[in-house]
Parts: structure tokens; sequence; C-alpha cells
């Protein structure tokens, strides 16, 4: 059975350590002290985002982040689904699937209108993942601004 907890601040280490494994596996950079100094900001404040824990069969298996964004266009609140982690212990069992179906569930609990993602072109799984359960491939492209 899969299962979901919102984080705390007790979750902070175990998050760090998950997001760390995440990020290694597209080689992006990562800051722990910086990461735990966000972390601590996100859970400050819940007009950023919320985030869970995923758990299977009792143990801690993976993550996920929403996001909070408003939009004129939307007309209201949306999200970006910014980290959706799976320990690869974990992968194969259906707990990604279960974690999109949780995060559709509380979309209207959180007066979401549209949830947006991004991922990586090599990232098959995942997109196939994505695909099957009912998000769509936008229209417009992604483009980003660094500020310096």
């Amino acid at each position: 059975m899969t299962t979901f907890k919102a984080f705390t601040s007790s979750d902070s280490s175990l998050v760090i350590k998950m997001m760390e494994d995440f990020y290694s596996i597209d080689n992006y950079p990562f800051d722990n002290e910086n990461s735990r100094k966000l972390l601590h900001q996100f859970l400050q404040d819940e007009n950023l985002g919320k985030g869970w824990l995923i758990y299977h069969e009792n143990e801690v298996v993976g993550y996920v982040i929403l996001i909070f964004i408003f939009s004129f266009e939307y007309q209201g609140k949306i999200a970006f689904l910014d980290e959706l982690y799976i320990k690869k212990t974990a992968r194969g069992k259906g707990i990604g699937r279960r974690a999109l179906q949780f995060i559709q569930e509380e979309a209207p609990k959180l007066s979401l209108k549209v949830i947006y993602l991004e991922v990586e072109p090599h990232n098959e799984t995942a997109q196939k993942l994505y695909l099957a359960n009912d998000f769509a491939i936008h229209k417009r492209k992604l483009l980003k601004y660094t500020v310096n």
C-alpha cells in the first residue's frame, strides 16, 4: 500500500538525502547546505507549495513537491510539479503512478487550476508515466532566464 505524509521540519535530513540521490541521476549540481536552507524556507511558508514523503509498505520510498504560482491566464493558483523522486529499489511497482493520482486528488483541495511539470528528454519512462496519467505535451516551449 502506498501512502503520503506532508513534510515537516523533522523530515528535512531524509528529504535532503533523497534530493541528492535524485539530482545525481542527471548529474545536476547539488549543494547540501543551500538545499537545507531552501527546504527550511519552503516549510515555513505554505504559500510556496507543499511536499509529501511517499511511503510504500510503511517504508519511505520517495518524495513529491508541488510549487505554487498565481496565474491570471489560468484564473488562480497553479502548481509546478517540481520534484517527484522514487528510490531505485522501489521503481516499477506502480508507486509513481499512485503519486500522480495522489497529486491529482489533492489538486482540487489545494484550489489548483493546472499542474505543470518538466521532464528530461531522455527519460522516456517518466514521459510515458505522465502521459498515461492525463498529463499532456504542452504546445508552448519552456524558456528560462537565469538572474545573475
